[in-house]
């Protein structure tokens, strides 16, 4: 055998493993006390960027890839959003009505973000799963309001009155949803331990976003619905129940 090969004893790993067909390794990290795992992404992507030869690359794995694609967020406001739109269009029979419910969402999303700023937190995974959070309960109480509103205009009151008797109306209702959800959410604020950066940035958002957004909703939604009501009279159709003389 000798005359047509030659061996040689060398050592190497078992088993190679491969990532995109690339040979790769891969590492776990565990995020210090006092850090997050943006920070952790941040920190690896300065590193690598300072220290890997040309021609070497690193990825994520698990959820820390997801969390890592920053794209991510305008694509699930928009997805989240052109829901909503579509399952108001159904409900109103109406393609201006909605407009008055969807313009009240980006206040909730400004007090989200605003809150976040305010105790420190980042736009992370957990920020987001608030922000859809918030899309739909800021979305569930500008109902509250145009549906209320669009049964007194077809009762047969002027649009200016169903808009703000509706307004006094759901008052009570829309208060109760806003205090049982931001008392519930205060703990996290508070959260302590291995979760404690995830608990305090769902809940930063999910508190500021409720109140800052509800708060704007109350003196937003009345005006917009009366302006989308005449707007929809004017170009479309509206059944109004004339009140008995």
């Amino acid at each position: 055998m000798s005359q047509f090969v030659t061996l040689t004893k060398t050592y190497g790993p078992e088993s190679l493993s491969r990532f995109n067909l690339f040979n790769s390794i891969s590492a776990n990290i565990t995020m210090a006390d006092g850090y997050s795992s943006g920070d952790v992404i941040r920190a690896i992507g300065e590193v690598a960027g300072q220290t890997l030869p040309e021609g070497y690359g690193y990825e994520f794995g698990s959820s820390s890839r997801e969390e890592s694609s920053s794209d991510n967020t305008v694509y699930i406001l928009i997805v989240c959003v052109v829901f909503i739109y579509l399952l108001l269009c159904s409900l109103y029979e109406s393609f201006f009505v909605p407009f008055a419910v969807i313009l009240s969402v980006p206040f909730g999303i400004f007090g989200c973000f605003a809150a976040a700023n305010i105790f420190g937190v980042e736009n992370n995974i957990y920020l987001q799963t608030g922000m859809i959070m918030i899309i739909g309960l800021l979305a569930k109480t500008a109902i509250l309001i145009t549906e209320y509103a669009a049964q007194r205009r077809h009762a047969g009151m002027s649009i200016e009155e169903a808009a703000f008797d509706a307004a006094k109306v759901r008052l009570r209702p829309i208060m109760m949803t806003v205090l049982t959800l931001v008392f519930g959410m205060l703990p996290l604020l508070y959260a302590s331990g291995a979760s404690a950066n995830g608990n305090r940035t769902l809940g930063a958002g999910v508190v500021g976003g409720m109140i800052i957004g509800t708060g704007a909703l109350l003196f937003f939604v009345p005006p917009m619905f009366i302006a989308m009501q005449r707007l929809q009279e004017k170009f479309g159709f509206i059944i109004v129940r004339k009140k008995k003389q």
